[in-house]
């Protein structure tokens, strides 16, 4: 029998053909990698001493918060952090 060229049912035919796209790198499925790198995240923030705080800000605080950490070159979380500080060393 020979190998038809439109044929992609039979899999022992196409078994030697490579694919396009990337190689699957992980065994888990992508709801399962991202719950167990979120879990990694936080025990890494808390091996560092970190701890999480939410806030809610009104859309012009937090704009003007985000253009002045990007004018600095750094995170809107260390803006944040230095400001706290720097509000508390001066009471």
């Amino acid at each position: 029998m020979a190998k038809e060229a439109a044929d992609k049912i039979t899999p022992d035919l196409f078994q030697a053909e490579k694919r396009p796209g990337r190689p699957r790198t992980n065994p888990l499925p992508r709801e399962q990698q991202l719950r167990l790198n979120k879990r990694r995240q936080l025990q890494r923030d808390k091996a560092k001493g970190l701890r999480r705080v939410e806030l809610k800000l009104a859309d012009e605080l937090y704009n003007a918060l985000t253009e002045q950490a990007e004018a600095q070159g750094i995170s809107r979380s260390t803006l944040i952090e230095n400001l706290i500080m720097k509000g508390m060393r001066t009471k």
